[in-house]
């Protein structure tokens, strides 16, 4: 015995989003990871609908591109120059294959926190009552700028009404329509070719399907939900704002549920595709971002970004930006590091505080403390960056590679001017400017001998506070006349 599901589902994505007042259509804003037309696309796909069709109009190319970059098997729909929803699902109909019929569920490219158990939950209930239009509903404080549901004595749906169409008495009416609908598709079909555009935005209604339907004799129903914030749309920016908080709220919830310790949900942003371990904790004013992935155990933030980045388990990321970055089990970053595309840092490996990496695999156990800049390089196993070094990959033209082998040790303030390679057990001195590869056991020193050229204070800064004080310590036959273990006449006398 197959399972019943849905025909398809037909996602309204053709409007220009005026209210916007963006170059950008409405539907490819974005939060939580997502535009408002991707969440739309991973809801109806949950649905489990045998096609998704997109209708589209507004700037029509790049919406149709974005749908199919989510969705690569979804439909391409576009609406004509006739005005309104109606049309919208009438165009989304004719792209199915001729004839097909079924349950068809229509929702919209810009309800982004609608979920693909509530599309189901429409489903179900729309076969279950063997109804021919089911609309999605809910109860809201405040309907201004809603179609409202209409329902005889008995508590049957009549019709819907938009609101600025709505009588007075209508508008005090608290059930809205969502936009949702599910419909049997002859009905829908035949129901649209009836409607028609006599209203005061001269569109084809979508909404005026429930009433042709009843008038002609087929069942219709409505499906009410709690969870109102499923049914909202957005339409400028601060609801953008308002649904985005909403979504993350949610999304931090979900993962404190499964065993995430979340310090301070506020300050706290985490997107759809982000995945966590159990018993990680995410610190205050981070961002989890893309397809970031946090391993069990795992410790972020305070103050981090992490953009599709890896975290393995039991790491520690602090006051870190990561893009595109791996970042092995047991491992630390931070603080203030910044690691950018193609960054793998191995087992138990360290990026420090004020490190910046591209282009690096770091190996297991090997540690780049502090104060460097390691760009298209591989450090060996166990090896130790000293603090300032400086991997010098680009040559103005072409970047290059360096090549640190497994234990080896590169001394503080050094430059690596790639291409190089120093083996496994070398040492690089510090100071060095290296120019030519280094071989296994040796130590490399690439910078001039120290040279102390006497009197020079005396004849460069004569008459200096300088030249006071070299005159000074030379006289007492010290080196530091004013250090704490030898202190200045002036300062013994005032002991005395």
């Amino acid at each position: 015995m197959t399972t019943a599901r849905p025909t398809a589902v037909i996602i309204l994505a053709a409007g220009e989003g005026t209210r916007m007042k963006s170059v950008t259509p409405k539907v490819l804003h974005r939060i939580g990871g997502r535009s408002l037309l991707g969440h739309a696309l991973v809801a109806a796909r949950g649905a489990d609908a045998e096609s998704v069709v997109v209708v589209v109009r507004h700037d029509r190319d790049r919406v149709a591109a974005h749908a199919t970059e989510v969705d690569a098997t979804a439909i391409i729909a576009d609406q004509d120059e006739i005005k309104g929803t109606g049309r919208a699902a009438e165009c989304g109909l004719l792209a199915l294959p001729v004839g097909v019929d079924g349950t068809v569920l229509i929702t919209s490219g810009d309800t982004p926190l609608l979920t693909s158990e509530t599309i189901t939950a429409l489903f179900a209930a729309h076969t279950a009552s063997a109804s021919a239009v089911t609309v999605l509903t809910a109860r809201v404080p405040n309907p201004g700028g809603y179609g409202r549901i209409l329902r005889a004595d008995d508590g049957s749906v009549l019709g819907i009404v938009e609101h600025k169409d709505a009588t007075d008495e209508q508008r005090e009416v608290d059930e809205i329509n969502s936009g949702i609908w599910a419909f049997d598709a002859d009905v829908l079909r035949a129901a649209l070719d009836q409607v028609g555009t006599d209203n005061s935005q001269g569109e084809k209604y979508l909404t005026d399907v429930l009433a042709i339907a009843r008038d002609g004799g087929h069942p219709v129903g409505a499906h009410l939900i709690d969870d109102l914030w499923q049914t909202e749309g957005i339409n400028d920016r601060v609801q953008l704002a308002t649904l985005g908080r909403e979504l993350n709220r949610r999304n931090n919830e979900k993962w404190m549920r499964e065993g995430v310790t979340i310090v301070d949900p506020a300050t706290t942003w985490i997107d759809a595709d982000v995945t966590i371990g159990r018993d990680a904790t995410i610190l205050p004013n981070t961002q989890l971002l893309g397809a970031t992935s946090i391993g069990a155990g795992a410790r972020i933030g305070p103050d981090s970004t992490l953009t599709d980045t890896e975290v393995g388990e039991g790491a520690e990321v602090k006051r870190t930006e990561a893009h595109l970055a791996r970042i092995g089990a047991q491992a630390t970053v931070g603080p203030f590091s910044y690691l950018r595309p193609g960054t793998v840092l191995g087992v138990k490996g360290k990026i420090g505080g004020f490190v910046e990496t591209k282009n690096a695999w770091i190996g297991d156990g090997a540690k780049v403390p502090h104060l460097t800049y390691a760009g298209d390089a591989t450090i060996g196993e166990g090896a130790n960056i000293g603090a300032g070094t400086i991997f010098a990959n680009y040559d103005g033209v072409n970047k290059h590679h360096t090549t640190i082998g497994k234990h080896s040790f590169i001394g503080s303030d050094s430059v690596l001017v790639a291409p190089v390679d120093v083996a496994d057990g070398a040492y690089v001195a510090a100071g060095s400017a290296l120019t030519g590869d280094v071989e296994p056991g040796q130590i490399a020193v690439a910078r001039g001998r120290q040279r102390n050229i006497d009197g020079w204070v005396a004849r460069a800064r004569a008459g200096s506070k300088t030249e006071a004080a070299a005159q000074a310590a030379t006289q007492a036959g010290t080196r530091h006349t004013g250090s704490p273990d030898n202190p200045t006449d002036e300062s013994q006398e005032q002991k005395a």
